[in-house]
């Protein structure tokens, strides 16, 4: 394990750990956390551990949403200053800067084949940096395959959660965002803090990320972008899914195109797969080594 710093590429200063084999190799998984998360859980040491036992090494870093609320550094022309973020303050559409920068530090570490790999809302930065991808062929070349872990449909998520309140929460973070006001929502906006700005985000400014609406009538344009090989997996335990996972399961593979497409479900599996790492981790690395 080695600790990599590398630079978002609007200038945010992150990190992540590189889990590296016996053996020097040019692929590795690239691993992006969802909402609160971090670089440190089981499932990461788990996938890692079987990866490198493949001769594939494993990255996986916090970016700038990780855990609730934070600071981190941005350098600006030598100088730097400080903004607040984690989950309660990030922008999902800038997960793309994070992305893209740690792509090209392990280009620069000698890596040619890179799978991006992306859990929850994680999942959601992946599909739209590889959709904002299309037109950049060199930084493309390098993505071999992309794993989404527990992909779901945010802003319909939200809108369960928050049932009729919806409105009355929307109203307010307008009246507040029309103030210049991005303090934290009421607490029960949302599962856990959130800022008007990204409250927003996920509820009305949400046209970039709105791509996981599953039914048979929405075609998932941007998920059929993905021309590389395809991973996806849920679980079916209190997974974060309107249908079961096996329906859903059934749904996707009828309506995404993509011919090199593995998608399917873990029986058991939460959604953090929790106890089941050992499987996913097999799965993960089967698709990774597939022929």
């Amino acid at each position: 394990m080695e600790k990599i710093d590398f630079i978002a590429t609007d200038g945010i200063e992150l990190s992540g750990i590189l889990y590296r084999g016996k053996e020097k190799t040019d692929k590795t998984i690239l691993a992006v956390h969802g909402m609160t998360s971090n670089c440190f859980k089981k499932r990461d040491d788990v996938i890692a551990k079987k990866a490198n036992e493949e001769g594939i090494d494993y990255f996986c870093f916090n970016n700038r949403g990780s855990e609730i609320i934070k600071y981190i550094s941005k350098k600006i022309e030598g100088k730097k200053e400080k903004n607040l973020a984690g989950t309660a303050y990030e922008d999902v559409l800038e997960g793309y800067e994070d992305i893209i920068g740690a792509i090209l530090k392990l280009k620069e570490l000698g890596y040619s084949d890179i799978y991006l790999q992306g859990h929850s809302l994680g999942s959601t930065k992946v599909v739209y940096t590889y959709n904002e991808l299309k037109e950049e062929a060199d930084i493309l070349s390098c993505i071999k395959g992309v794993i989404l872990l527990s992909l779901i449909d945010i802003p319909m998520a939200v809108k369960f959660y928050l049932g009729k309140n919806y409105e009355t929460f929307l109203k307010l973070a307008e009246e507040r965002e029309q103030k210049g006001v991005n303090d934290l929502m009421p607490k029960n906006a949302f599962i856990h803090p959130i800022s008007v700005k990204t409250f927003l985000r996920y509820v009305r400014d949400n046209k970039d990320i709105d791509f996981a609406r599953y039914g048979n009538d929405n075609q998932l344009e941007k998920l059929n972008n993905i021309e590389i090989p395809l991973f996806m997996r849920w679980g079916n335990d209190n997974e974060m899914i309107a249908q079961k996972a096996e329906e859903l399961v059934t749904i996707l593979n009828n309506i995404i195109t993509n011919p090199d497409k593995d998608i399917d479900y873990i029986d058991g599996a939460n959604h953090g797969y929790d106890g089941k790492e050992e499987i996913l981790a097999e799965e993960i690395i089967k698709f990774v080594n597939r022929k």
